[in-house]
């Protein structure tokens, strides 16, 4: 028996083991399906000929499978997907068990203990704040590992917190604002470290620093253009990243010494050990060409465009990865703006693409117009948020995505992104009413705050609104237009007057809220204050909430420089 083998075998044994622990210490097992074997049975004589096979590297062990949500194995054998899939001629039921074993738990649940704190949400109390020196905007969405809190800054550095108490492990300077959620996980070829953390700064760079200390591992520029930069959290999967690229010459494009206009968006895949690039792939294929001259005689480029401001969602049964595209800066605009873009994981091979809006070429700067802006100035609508990619009962699966005049759009990714559904979700309440940072979803439902005000709750399945909840505070009109956050029971959202909301999702009334625009004693002495919630939504991980107060990106935004962090007292 080879090393390999061997450990594969244990390895499996393990998960047996657990799966048996898991059913008799957190809950009942769902009654065997009459006329099927059990999950354990049907992995070992159908699946564990390639899956345990040590000449089959390429196929994930059993070890690596467990990784998987049930909803995630089931769909890879209901979509035949890979093709080997389509030979075991499985039955529905069979498949559901078969995942439901490896997956460790009932297709649609959620994982016992998940819930254990939500009924004591009304008691969430704050615990700690960390103050960001000289910052006036909360960018960064924490990401919790390891008992470990990792954050970036506008002020140019990356924290690593203790997540009980928010003291400091270390600091990393990225010399740069960094706007992201960082990416924490494996890495090989360093030497004693282990694990790194990985993020995106404001000037297109991406780097790797060790989990543990701080210490630099690599840095990477992915995009030359001198206005590009990192928005969305590069996304790490099976030893690759995949970072998507995005600009602010949209902002500035319209002023006539500037020559408008030549960024593309983009979406990078990096070997996450060495910094690498594998493959590159603009949202406008076509490279930027001279078009004529302005009357300062400022030369003008086009096309141009196409900012991916998301984090790439990767699709590992399709092989695929999923990005929300920007709007043109130039005319005519391309037929991949303001879409949904699918790629190869592999090639960066745009698979198909799903657009949202026709023609929409915008620039700001352009009111009033001058020669550098479109002829005609589109809506500005864009899809600004990461797709939603979920699993449906029976196995079908959709890819959702929100729009600036709230719109959600759902499509089939086993059908190259054939719509299922669109349906306007927010309030009438003007043209960028609606969706800006993101949404969540649960099995059921997905969770969207709009721009103009409140949240609203729609059935995955038809797009139907569920419920809407204005949460309208001394009538003040207040953006809700930061990503939400959804546990079992309870959806988190932040707004622009500071305000931290926990809804209940099953009609969205009012379980707890928070007041962050004030100031705060910090656990690191600096003198902080909350402002704005925005863009980044709050992070509900081990227990606790944790969320960042401050966002001076307009002029009806609020600064701030806290990390805030709450638990059940």
């Amino acid at each position: 028996m080879s090393s390999r083998y061997g450990i594969i075998m244990f390895a499996l044994a393990a998960i047996l083991l657990a799966v048996h622990a898991q059913g008799a210490q957190q809950q009942p097992q769902p009654p065997a399906r009459a006329g099927t074997e059990d999950g354990v049975a049907i992995f070992q004589t159908r699946c564990f000929a390639c899956h345990g096979n040590p000449n089959t590297p390429q196929k994930p062990d059993p070890f690596a499978i467990r990784l998987f949500t049930p909803e995630a194995i089931y769909a890879s054998l209901a979509t035949k997907m890979p093709k080997a899939h389509e030979q075991l001629g499985l039955t529905d039921d069979q498949k559901r068990v078969t995942a439901e074993f490896m997956g460790g738990r009932t297709i649609g649940s959620s994982p016992a203990g998940d819930a254990k704190n939500m009924p004591k949400i009304p008691r969430l109390k704050l615990k700690w704040a960390f103050g960001y020196p000289t910052g006036v905007t909360a960018h960064g969405q924490p990401t919790v590992a390891s008992g470990r809190v990792f954050v970036s800054t506008d002020i140019g550095y990356l924290y690593s917190l203790d997540a009980k108490t928010g003291c400091v492990y270390w600091s990393y300077e990225t010399k740069t604002l960094a706007r992201n959620s960082v990416s924490v996980g494996p890495i090989k070829g360093h030497g004693a470290t282990k694990y790194a953390v990985y993020v995106g700064d404001a000037k297109a760079y991406v780097h790797a620093v060790d989990a543990q200390s701080g210490a630099p591992l690599w840095k990477t520029r992915v995009e030359e253009h001198w206005i590009a930069r990192i928005t969305g959290s590069p996304k790490l999967y099976d030893g690759r990243l995949y970072v998507s690229v995005s600009s602010s010459e949209e902002f500035r494009g319209g002023t006539l010494d500037y020559p408008c206009c030549s960024s593309r968006g983009s979406v990078v895949a990096l070997d996450a050990n060495t910094g690498k690039q594998i493959w590159k792939t603009y949202v406008i294929p076509e490279t930027p060409k001279q078009r004529g001259k302005n009357s300062k005689g400022i030369p003008l480029f086009a096309p141009a465009g196409g900012s991916v401001w998301n984090s790439p969602t990767v699709d590992p049964v399709r092989k695929a990865v999923y990005v929300g595209t920007g709007d043109a800066e130039t005319e005519p605009a391309a037929n991949t703006s303001d879409a949904i873009m699918a790629l190869d994981m592999n090639t960066g091979k745009i698979l198909w693409v799903q657009q949202a809006e026709v023609g929409d070429a915008f620039m700001g700067g352009c009111n009033p117009k001058t020669e550098n802006c479109p002829e005609k100035q589109g809506p500005d609508l864009d899809i600004g948020n990461s797709p939603i990619l979920k699993t449906m009962a029976g196995g079908k699966r959709l890819l959702l995505a929100g729009t600036k005049d709230g719109y959600v759009l759902a499509v089939d990714p086993d059908r190259e992104g054939t719509v299922v559904w669109k349906k306007k979700i927010s309030e009438n309440r003007g043209r960028l009413d609606g969706i800006v940072w993101g949404g969540a979803a649960d099995d059921q439902k997905g969770y969207y705050g709009f721009n103009a005000g409140g949240m609203a709750a729609i059935q995955l399945a038809t797009g139907d609104r569920a419920w809407f909840n204005p949460i309208v505070t001394g009538g003040a009109r207040v953006s809700h237009a930061a990503a939400p956050s959804v546990v079992p029971g309870v959806v988190f959202l932040g707004g622009s007057d500071g305000k931290l909301h926990a809804l209940a999702i099953l009609d969205g009334h009012q379980l707890w809220e928070f007041d962050t625009d004030q100031e705060f004693t910090t656990v690191n002495k600096v003198p902080a204050k909350g402002g704005s919630i925005s863009a980044a939504g709050p992070v509900v991980a081990g227990g606790m909430v944790f969320v960042g107060s401050g966002y001076y990106v307009t002029s009806s935004s609020k600064p701030g420089n806290v990390l805030l962090a709450f638990g059940v007292e």
